[in-house]
């Protein structure tokens, strides 16, 4: 690798991540809808390198599914908008066989024609190489220099059900500057009653101990340290416990549990006057709450006090700030692309974290205003539950 003696280059850079299961189990004629509104950013700010963090590739019936999962993705790579991007390295998880390996993750990167001083790592060697052409990895992608993947232990979390949750890491370098881009999906919250007994509730626990592992294996000694970024579904959720608090303070609350035993099966908050109307139910799956608009109304900001995970890890990652709605759980209703389900408390899972080192690299302004862009693809279209969130900025050299 010979970087040239170029100094003060500066390159745009556009990283994406999406939850895309429900396009391939139930939304399949949104395809294309969510194909137009990624190339309308593309087209909008004309980045030269682009990653794509994509989860949940192929969606619950993977097996039946990875044909047009295949479709989509061809669709992305042979599309006149990408024609330009002249060299393309994807990574996709697809031996599903590999039941201890296996994590849905699926990373891909395209590099513009006229973005020439760059490289990739070899994790074997541990140097960077120039990049040419199409490199495409599928299956297990054991025995793939480029990319490290890895599944979360099973026994990191020996009382709840081993899941498909990972992460996948790749290496740069643009014009002398570093970083690593890393894949990460963290677990969910399996029942709203569960999260609704402690604060932080147990799953906030295991998803940190995951997303300490990520960090600790992106910066252990075994390769030179870079700036990084960890862009994916980390499953962040509100504080529930504070929330369903202050969303109550004015309410009567009701607790059902099951006849045959202690457990809590739901949880009904009625409103003291107005003919006594739910104003929140909570169940398993459920989470109905009357006025929803709050978490769309000045785009949920006066929730984000709810948003405290990512707070464990200020010493070593940051975020922009965040200006858009709640990214999960969306309706899969194609005529109601704004509205959220009633199966989640709607929360930022969706997130593009960074190292303090890597916001060092971001160039921050141009022309006296901002240049970086935190947001979601598809406001105001129907993506599926999830809404992808890209972060565009201009990369430091």
């Amino acid at each position: 690798w010979n970087p040239s003696s170029i100094m003060g280059t500066c390159t745009d850079v556009l990283l994406v991540t999406a939850n895309v299961g429900s396009l391939f189990d139930r939304l399949r004629e949104i395809q294309s809808d969510w194909l137009r509104e990624f190339f309308k950013t593309v087209h909008t700010y004309k980045p030269r390198f682009v990653a794509l963090h994509f989860q949940e590739v192929g969606g619950k019936d993977y097996k039946r599914n990875m044909g047009q999962v295949e479709n989509f993705f061809r669709d992305i790579e042979s599309s006149e908008e990408m024609r330009d991007f002249d060299r393309v390295c994807i990574y996709v998880d697809t031996n599903f066989k590999a039941i201890d390996r296996f994590t849905f993750l699926s990373s891909r990167y395209f590099l513009f024609m006229s973005l020439w001083d760059l490289g990739q790592c070899s994790f074997l060697m541990k140097d960077f190489k120039a990049i040419s052409g199409q490199n495409k990895y599928l299956s297990s992608l054991d025995g793939v220099t480029t990319v490290e993947k890895e599944k979360f232990p099973k026994n990191f979390w020996p009382d709840f059900k081993w899941s498909r949750k990972g992460y996948m890491r790749t290496r740069w370098i643009i014009h002398n500057q570093g970083f690593e881009l890393v894949n990460v999906h963290l677990f969910h919250d399996a029942s709203n009653l569960i999260a609704c007994n402690s604060s932080p509730s147990v799953y906030s626990a295991n998803r940190e101990k995951a997303l300490r592992y990520v960090i600790n294996r992106v910066s252990d000694s075994s390769y030179t340290p870079l700036p990084f970024f960890l862009f994916g579904d980390f499953n962040f959720r509100l504080d529930t416990l504070s929330l369903v608090q202050t969303l109550s303070r004015s309410a009567d609350i009701q607790t059902v549990k099951k006849d045959s035993s202690n457990e809590v099966e739901k949880i009904i908050c009625e409103e003291k006057d107005n003919d006594h109307k739910v104003l929140l139910h909570i169940e398993t799956k459920l989470f109905e709450y009357l006025h929803q608009a709050v978490f769309r109304e000045d785009n949920g900001r006066g929730l984000l006090k709810f948003d405290k995970e990512i707070s464990a890890f200020h010493d070593v990652i940051t975020e922009e700030d965040i200006l858009f709605p709640p990214s999960y759980p969306y309706s899969e209703d194609y005529t109601k692309p704004t509205q959220y389900m009633n199966t989640r408390c709607p929360s930022w899972c969706d997130r593009i974290l960074m190292s303090h080192s890597a916001s060092d690299i971001i160039h921050r302004v141009q022309d006296g205003e901002s240049s970086v862009v935190y947001n979601t693809l598809g406001p105001n279209v129907c993506m599926g539950d999830h809404k992808p969130v890209f972060l565009f900025f201009t990369l430091k050299t």
